[in-house]
């Protein structure tokens, strides 16, 4: 029989630790006080969200209940599972060893502690944690006779409720927190309880977590950095030009259209992961979108002004800027919505401007928008656009919630044990800084997106959406296209963006990258991180494309460079911001990125 000893436990005199804890009381409740008294000066704490999830779990039980057999059955499953996981803490306890009844996912980083598997109690709650919550998972996903729509509103909002419950969240079944509170005589819980306040305060009653020390960066100063000059500018963007990095460049310029939900400059984070000094160090003159955060006196503004105000005027600039009367397009996400969008309007109007199109994980058809599609639905969007029309926007903090919620664990539940628990001041992160920098979305715009694309799916039928006068057809786009998506893409789902290969006229090349929405895309050769997948056919099924795909080592981009400039191999002497009709207004990355919310 194996000999087995648990690590050993911190000694704390008792006295000590009940006298320490009182005095975290005592202060505890002085700053509780303290914030109470600004917010009722302030105004209050804010208003009510609400979810309209209850009308969803009401279904859920409903429906549950018409089938007494199946919870019975349930009921067992777990108590089988119980009984084999306190067989198993028995055994481990007389010293044997014994494989766990269950085990977290290999990238949970919950449980990274080695305590919880080292030492036998908080192995068992980790075990009685994941068998709990992997049976309410499973329950509500067999549950019959739901809707599409409700059956994953009620599947997500449980996992949201299983992560919210994990030990590791809570001071008494966390050891290391336990032993960071032990250590510093729990002066990370006074700490930490302040971080909390100070996080409801910035949010104006509502919990707006702090990721990263914003302090750490300036936008133009160690991010969006690469040299270049604002060229032209409207109500809704400025175009920035950047200076070449090569003597000869290619005589085609390449515009990137970034999403508006968030800023461009997840394309500029630093020198060593940006897309854009990339692509100028390749040899492209790379022209890029940066658009205006909004604010109440933009309430107005539809997605057809971003397409007349945003990329139809870019093209219209680039050509006085270069004397180029066609360009390579890059449309990110939303961006890449927007440029299908335009380019179906462009066929409509005989204009060939732009030469080929890429599109980063970007919908077309929203038949299937993954798990964003939880968060709309009749009864939200109307609440949502209620909110809209007090305000003439989208506050951009809703939203950035709206994503995260997509990844709790990371994006929300590990800020909560590192910021409120173990009372540490989060870690100076790019990626994190930008994520955090939210932007707004105007009414009408926003509105319309909602509706016409993930409520209706009107995108996808020909002549459902007029833009400018004009019945659009995304089947009439000839435009040679480059389609990347991510395979752990939980906002623009691979086997959805995939549905994009059916819809253009012209010739389709699909590419798959590994791992998500950002870090899949932002994914510098120099770094030899991850994979692709190549495919020649566009087959009908996503699942027949992976099959027959190839995949290669690293990164993504040189294989899209090479298809871009197999379509356009001519150079030209390097083009300086400024040496066409256009001349500088300002220094990149321009005054609208700059702006932040409060």
């Amino acid at each position: 029989m194996a000999e087995h000893t648990d690590p050993p436990e911190p000694k704390t005199d008792p006295t000590e630790y009940t006298r320490t804890m009182a005095e975290i009381a005592a202060r505890s409740q002085a700053l509780v006080s303290d914030f109470l008294a600004r917010q009722a000066e302030g105004g209050g704490l804010g208003h009510a969200d609400p979810l309209n999830i209850g009308g969803a779990f009401f279904e859920m039980t409903k429906h549950l209940m018409r089938d007494p057999q199946k919870i019975v059955q349930a009921q067992m499953e777990l108590w089988r599972d119980y009984m084999t996981l306190w067989q198993n803490a028995t055994r481990r306890l007389l010293g044997e060893e014994v494989e766990p009844a269950v085990t977290p996912h290999h990238d949970d980083r919950r449980f990274k502690d080695a305590a919880w598997e080292e030492n036998t109690l908080f192995d068992f709650i980790k075990q009685s944690y994941l068998l709990t919550a992997r049976w309410m998972q499973n329950t509500v996903r067999e549950v019959e006779g739901l809707d599409e729509q409700t059956a994953k509103k009620v599947d997500f909002y449980t996992r949201q409720f299983v992560d919210a419950m994990a030990p590791s969240n809570f001071v008494m079944t966390n050891p290391e927190v336990l032993r960071e509170t032990l250590d510093s005589k729990g002066e990370n819980l006074v700490k930490g309880l302040q971080n909390l306040l100070d996080d409801l305060e910035r949010g104006q009653g509502r919990l707006k977590i702090r990721m990263t020390d914003a302090e750490a960066f300036e936008v133009g100063g160690n991010i969006a950095t690469s040299k270049g000059k604002v060229v032209f500018q409207n109500g809704l963007m400025q175009l920035l030009q950047f200076a070449p990095l090569t003597e000869k460049v290619y005589k085609r310029p390449l515009l990137i259209i970034p999403p508006w939900i968030n800023k461009y400059y997840i394309l500029d984070l630093r020198e060593k992961n940006s897309f854009i000094r990339w692509a100028t160090e390749q040899g492209h003159t790379v022209f890029c979108i940066s658009w205006v955060n909004p604010d109440e006196k933009l309430a107005a503004k539809t997605f057809e002004d971003y397409m007349f105000e945003g990329p139809l005027a870019a093209l219209d600039a680039i050509e006085k800027a270069t004397g180029e009367t066609k360009v390579n397009a890059i449309g990110y996400c939303l961006g890449g919505t927007l440029l299908a969008s335009t380019l179906a309007y462009m066929a409509a109007k005989k204009d060939e401007r732009i030469g080929t199109a890429t599109y980063f994980v970007a919908l077309t058809d929203f038949s299937e928008p993954g798990e964003l599609g939880v968060f709309i639905d009749e009864a939200q969007l109307s609440a949502l656009e209620e909110r809209m029309e007090e305000r003439g926007y989208l506050e951009g903090g809703e939203m950035a919630t709206t994503f995260n919620m997509l990844r709790a664990n990371d994006l929300i539940w590990s800020f909560v044990v590192n910021n409120y628990l173990l009372g540490k001041d989060p870690f100076p992160f790019d990626l994190l800084y930008w994520n955090s920098d939210s932007t707004r979305m105007p009414a009408a715009m926003h509105s319309f997106y909602l509706r016409k694309m993930y409520v209706e799916n009107k995108l996808v039928e020909p002549g459902a959406i007029t833009l400018g006068g004009v019945k659009i057809d995304l089947r009439k786009i000839r435009t040679p296209s480059f389609l990347l998506s991510t395979r752990e893409d939980h906002i623009a789902p691979w086997m959805s963006t995939y549905q994009a290969t059916k819809l253009y006229a012209g010739p389709v090349t699909f590419t798959l990258a590994a791992s998500g929405h950002i870090a899949g895309v932002v994914n510098p050769p120099a770094a030899n991180k991850y994979s692709y997948w190549t495919n020649s056919e566009c087959p009908d099924s996503p699942d027949d494309w992976l099959a027959g795909a190839t995949e290669h080592p690293g990164s993504w981009w040189p294989e899209w460079h090479k298809w871009v400039t197999a379509r356009g191999r001519a150079k030209v002497n390097a083009r300086e911001p400024g040496d066409g009709e256009l001349k500088p207004i300002e220094d990149a990355p321009g005054s609208y990125v700059k702006v932040r919310l409060a």
